[in-house]
């Protein structure tokens, strides 16, 4: 019984010796070496050379694009509208009429009134040839002819009412969308539509009132409006808000567009206020830049590697940020490619500007 156990057992350790030779994996039979990872390749960048360029240095401010003028265009009277001429986003001269409001018992007021009126010149001429003769009193003549004053003023107070019932562009512009329907009963609260000149574009903008003082009437500003192709003119400041803001701190500037500027009202803008002189700074992409918790870094292909920069950033337009330190003059600075680059590592660089 006890020799039977034994090759038992040297049998099962047979089998067990055969299964590991099996799965065991070729690499290891030849030390291991097929755990080693091969090393990637060097990263494809593209550097562009820093060459200082003239900047002018300035200040952002967020704006808004007015219209020199704008309305709301309400009744003066209530009433229902009979004629309503609001063409939506036509242009519009100084006094067409948009609407007119239903004014038929003012019209047979008035002629009542000029009835009246009438027979009261009638009395006054009556009685001024009488006075000529003595045949009527002083006090009698004058209270007829403050009768025919009185038919005057009722007249002239009910055209001005009727004339009320017309509402008019009060100047030359671009219509909005219509807010009423005709046969819609109006009052003075209620707005039929807006119109806005479209001659003269402005842009309100904010400052911090430390910068209070790069600002006056006459001076150029940039403004900058997004979109495809992004736009950009000069607007001249044209006044300051007499007194800053105490809520906010800012002082509100308006400047004027040119003429021909491809904007609408209540378009944002950014506003760029020069500061001073322009100075020479190297101007880099947007995207060449890596924020940083203490600094902004780039990075640097130096003996074809990569090398981590601190700099400090200063004005940006568009696409484009102006480098005020870090960068000398010569330097390879990594444009495309920067999220594969590692510090120390080689890079093959693929073009160069």
């Amino acid at each position: 019984m006890r020799f039977l156990t034994l090759a038992r057992l040297t049998s099962a350790c047979g089998a067990l010796a055969l299964l590991a030779a099996c799965h065991a994996k070729p690499d290891d039979a030849k030390g291991g070496k097929g755990n080693d990872k091969k090393n990637a390749g060097p990263a494809l960048v593209d550097v562009l050379v820093a060459r200082p360029s003239s900047v002018s240095d300035s200040v952002e401010a967020n704006g808004t694009v007015v219209a020199n003028d704008f309305v709301e265009l309400h009744p003066e009277v209530s009433g229902r509208i009979t004629s309503l001429n609001v063409q939506e986003g036509r242009r519009v001269s100084k006094g067409t009429i948009i609407a007119r409001i239903n004014d038929a018992d003012l019209r047979a007021q008035l002629q009542k009134t000029n009835a009246v009126l009438r027979v009261a010149q009638l009395s006054v001429n009556r009685l001024e040839k009488l006075l000529k003769v003595q045949g009527v009193n002083q006090a009698d003549y004058d209270l007829a002819v403050s009768q025919v004053q009185s038919g005057q003023a009722d007249a002239a107070y009910t055209q001005a009412l009727i004339a009320k019932t017309v509402v008019r562009a009060p100047f030359t512009g671009i219509l909005g969308l219509r807010q009423v329907s005709p046969g819609a009963y109006v009052t003075p609260t209620t707005i039929i539509a807006t119109l806005q000149a479209d001659n003269k574009l402005k842009v309100d903008f904010t400052l911090p009132e430390t910068y209070g003082s790069l600002v006056r009437a006459g001076k150029v500003v940039t403004v900058n409006f997004g979109g495809n192709p992004p736009r950009r003119y000069p607007a001249t400041v044209q006044a300051l808000e007499s007194q800053i803001n105490q809520t906010t701190r800012n002082l509100t500037v308006r400047a004027l567009l040119p003429a021909g500027a491809q904007v609408s009202p209540g378009t944002f803008a950014r506003v760029q206020v020069p500061t001073g002189a322009a100075r020479q700074r190297v101007v880099v992409p947007t995207n060449a830049i890596m924020p940083g918790d203490k600094s902004d870094q780039v990075v640097l292909v130096k003996h074809g590697k990569a090398q981590m920069q601190n700099v400090k950033t200063g004005d940006r337009q568009n696409d484009k940020i102006a480098i005020v330190s870090g960068l000398a003059t010569g330097d390879s600075v990594v444009t495309n490619g920067v999220l594969f680059t590692q510090p120390g590592k080689p890079v093959k660089v693929r073009s160069t500007k």
